[in-house]
């Protein structure tokens, strides 16, 4: 009898992967990053439409996976700035299916708003 993969047990590989990207804002602010570069605190605020509460508990959290590396220069005015470290470089190809996969979706709601006549206009 095969086995049953247990989500609840610690040593989930599942489980730790989603741990690490838990939250609203962790996979939309990994996605700005790789696809902008590195980027200042309110660049990326800008970007994501994020409050400054959010954005910094999430880049908090990030930093302490080792997933957003900041760097901090000392200069006058203080310049901060973040960008993905070597681990989170690996998430880049499963984002880019997931992108993919919300490609197919939109031309999918766009075909049934044709066919049901009932398109918006994109805000």
């Amino acid at each position: 009898m095969k086995e049953m993969i247990v989500y609840a047990s610690e040593t989930c590989p599942m489980r730790a992967a989603c741990r690490a990207l838990e939250g609203k804002w962790k996979i939309p602010m990994i996605y700005v990053l790789n696809e902008n570069g590195t980027l200042r605190y309110n660049e990326l605020k800008r970007a994501l439409g994020i409050t400054n509460m959010m954005l910094s508990n999430t880049l908090k959290e990030l930093e302490e996976e080792g997933l957003v590396i900041r760097v901090q220069y000392n200069e006058i005015p203080p310049r901060v700035e973040y960008h993905l470290s070597q681990l989170s470089r690996q998430l880049i190809p499963v984002l880019d299916a997931f992108c993919q996969w919300g490609e197919v979706l939109l031309a999918q709601e766009q075909r049934e708003c044709r066919a049901a006549d009932d398109c918006r206009d994109p805000e």
